[in-house]
């Protein structure tokens, strides 16, 4: 297919979904704003929320320049002594390499605050809705989730498909049209630099708000007060309420949207091997498939609809199961048209099998992630029962099961990357008499995973914005039937966050071997021989153990940073109900604003020194074991092979404890509360509180942070692959 009709596509799509997500936003803002009441809350939430957010994006913009500068000035001097380079014009690699990460990072803080801007503005429709009926709140929260979802993936397809286009039309003087549409998915890898970049900081940064406020807000609220979750008497709960936007919205919407742009470009510098056989249409495929995934996500969010009596975690599953078989229909069709290989006619059937290896690996994904986080099921259960002897035995039991939770996901992921792989390698496609089409069977399978990622998005947004809902209802005294019906919605909110999680570290896991697999390409590509990866050579080994060594040390940052911000809430609620015994009585105001300015310092405080460590660490490792080894050899780009490698799998076994251990720890509480073991108030309940808290931090801080410390990694090391060799 022609290189113009390809970019159609891309960029068309990515324009219609921009155009439907704003229509959506503008159905969703027309929906009830409910009571005078209702809107006091909401506001209140709203002004908290953008004003941490505009704080936390000119630290971040301030960061984001300063790397672009020392990007810009050293990128081409890095490059001077690679003979191999196709591209002559350092100056001019250099200032694509610097506007791509300038781009990628405006764009994922772009894609954050517009899922915080409709969260926050959705919210208050939802708890009007929730008056009418549960479809009505259930379709106004799904579809202001969807507005997010539809903004991060077509504002990444556009980031990524747009600069693929603009460079097309400025090749370096003496490069051959041809050798330049292959080097572009290599320049480009700038822009998933820079939105990786974002996304760590946005991402940790709100995590570490959203989860102080509210481990400050239940321990003192819920254990020693002994009111109710959302209690308007909760000096906390407030700062609590704009956690979560600034946390689940705001940061898993830079963290996904920088999610997507480095899996497209991991696929598309794997498809640059198989230029001879399938042209441009290998490099741009994974963009065409996303294009496509967006209209099978868009159909698939509007036809969302729920019974008054029903589980609307049924309704919000048959949504996605049509996504994925429309995706599924598409991918026939795509592989049919676009993998298409003169010499290997049938090559397109293996490829397709790939990609629903993908979409299998996703909805396998969706039922792992709610076997161990929902309460209907043994996990759970069993953290709930440890609670009737106490929080100690809640949080052992916690942490077993967070363990064991790693097993499933690494299984299923490696039967997805085996089975893609062989089913690629087998495709009859060779290169140099060897067979091919092995990795790039891998990245086919990455994109049929992200296929549905718009729906998976939405379900994501989903949470928070009906967690809020609930606590309007609750702060406004709203009558019991409401809450009702705002808590089932909470309940399946807290579910759809856990299958995003999930979801995430699945697709993380595919694209950290896709970039890992790039970062060989790229080495290959400045020297001309295969990069070997020996373990057994004591600095590669060291290289590893420093790998695995800074998932530990970041996880360690994180939650010390939310333990000490918790810490300082924790002392501001109990100085205000000494010193205003009226708080309790409802005859004295509490001070929200103190509260919501203690997390937002420390937030903003703590993001930086973890942030700066993931973006220095695999610098000083490349260039340490590059001075050792001496210029004849290549020690400090296998050092930081085996970095990245050891780094990637540790990250992702330790994000899946993290993300599922606190997933149920939280659905234990909830369960306890449906009226188990004596439901709310009983000392089963503030054992599985003790829980919770300590779950928060790991759920919703440090391990979807690591999702992109994994991204980011494997982008640096791409991105610098010149400085180590």
């Amino acid at each position: 297919m022609p290189l113009s009709t390809l970019l159609l596509i891309v960029l068309g799509g990515s324009v219609g979904a921009l155009i439907f997500a704003v229509g959506l936003s503008r159905w969703v803002l027309a929906r009830d704003t409910g009571t005078p009441a209702m809107r006091v809350i909401s506001d209140a939430i709203q002004e908290g929320a953008e004003a941490y957010l505009r704080r936390q994006n000119r630290t971040i913009a301030r960061l984001a320049i300063l790397v672009a500068i020392v990007l810009a000035f050293g990128y081409g001097v890095l490059r001077q002594s690679i003979a191999a380079d196709p591209v002559a014009d350092r100056t001019m690699l250099a200032f694509y390499v610097t506007v791509s990460f300038l781009l990628g990072a405006l764009s994922s803080g772009i894609a954050g605050y517009m899922g915080m801007w409709v969260s926050i503005r959705t919210n208050i429709r939802v708890a009007a809705a929730a008056t009418q009926s549960l479809n009505a709140a259930l379709q106004t929260a799904l579809r202001g989730g969807a507005v997010s979802g539809l903004f991060t993936v077509a504002m990444s397809l556009l980031g990524v498909g747009g600069l693929f286009a603009v460079l097309t039309m400025f090749a370096p003087a003496g490069v051959d049209a041809s050798v330049w549409v292959q080097k572009i998915p290599f320049v480009i890898v700038g822009y998933g630099f820079g939105a990786s970049f974002v996304a760590l900081f946005a991402q940790l940064g709100g995590g570490i708000y959203t989860k102080a406020a509210d481990v400050g807000a239940d321990l003192v609220g819920k254990v020693e007060a002994g009111i109710p979750e959302d209690d308007p008497r909760n000096p906390a709960v407030i700062a609590d309420l704009v956690g979560d936007n600034v946390g689940d919205c705001a940061g898993r919407g830079a963290d996904l949207f920088e999610s997507i742009a480095a899996e497209n470009i991991g696929a598309m510098i794997l498809g640059v091997l198989l230029f001879k056989s399938f042209g441009v249409s290998g490099i741009l495929f994974p963009l065409v498939v996303g294009a496509v995934g967006m209209v099978a996500s868009i159909i698939g969010i509007m036809s969302v609809k729920a019974r008054e009596d029903e589980d609307p975690m049924n309704a919000l599953n048959r949504g996605f199961y049509l996504t994925t078989a429309l995706v599924s229909v598409a991918m026939f069709f795509l592989c049919k048209t676009l993998l298409v290989a003169p010499d290997a006619p049938d090559a397109w059937w293996h490829f397709f099998a790939c990609a629903m290896v993908g979409v299998a690996t996703s909805v396998a994904f969706v039922f792992i992630t709610q076997y161990y986080t929902e309460y209907r099921y043994r996990p759970v259960q069993s953290i709930a029962d440890a609670s009737l002897t106490g929080p100690a035995t809640n949080i052992i039991m916690g942490l077993s099961v967070g363990m064991e939770s790693t097993v499933m996901p690494v299984i299923t992921i490696g039967i997805a990357l085996v089975s893609s792989f062989l089913l690629g390698r087998s495709s009859g496609l060779m290169i140099d008499g060897a067979p091919a089409g092995g990795l790039f069977g891998t990245a086919v399978a990455t994109m049929g995973m992200l296929g549905s990622a718009g729906y998976i998005l939405a379900m994501d947004v989903f949470g928070p914005i009906t967690d809020n809902a609930g606590g309007i209802v609750e702060m406004s005294k709203q009558p019991e039937s409401i809450r009702e019906k705002t808590d089932r919605l909470d309940a399946v909110g807290n579910t759809t966050k856990a299958l995003t999680k999930g979801y995430a570290i699945g697709s993380a896991a595919l694209a950290a071997f896709l970039l890992f697999s790039a970062y060989l390409d790229e080495v290959r590509n400045y020297t001309n021989e295969a990069l070997h990866v020996d373990l057994s050579k004591p600095p590669v080994f060291v290289a590893g153990l420093l790998g695995a060594m800074l998932v530990f040390w970041f996880s360690s940052l994180a939650l010390r940073a939310v333990s000490r911000a918790a810490q300082s809430v924790i002392e501001e609620v109990r100085r205000q109900f000494k010193e205003k015994p009226g708080i309790m009585l409802g005859t004295d105001k509490p001070d929200y604003g103190a509260c919501v300015d203690i997390v937002t310092k420390g937030a903003l405080r703590a993001m930086v020194l973890p942030g700066a460590l993931v973006v220095l660490f695999p610098i000083v490792v490349g260039v340490s074991f590059k001075l050792i080894g001496g210029p004849s050899e290549r020690l400090g780009a296998e050092a930081v092979a085996g970095f990245l490698m050891v780094a990637t799998i540790t990250g992702i076994l330790m994000a899946g404890f993290l993300n599922n251990g606190g997933g149920a720890w939280d659905n234990a509480k909830k369960y306890i509360e449906t009226g188990v073991h004596g439901g709310k108030k009983s000392e089963a309940h503030k054992a599985a509180v003790v829980g919770d808290t300590v779950g928060d931090p790991f759920k919703d801080t440090a391990g979807p942070s690591l999702h992109v410390l994994i991204k980011l990694l494997s982008t640096i090391t791409l991105v610098l692959a010149p400085l180590f060799i």
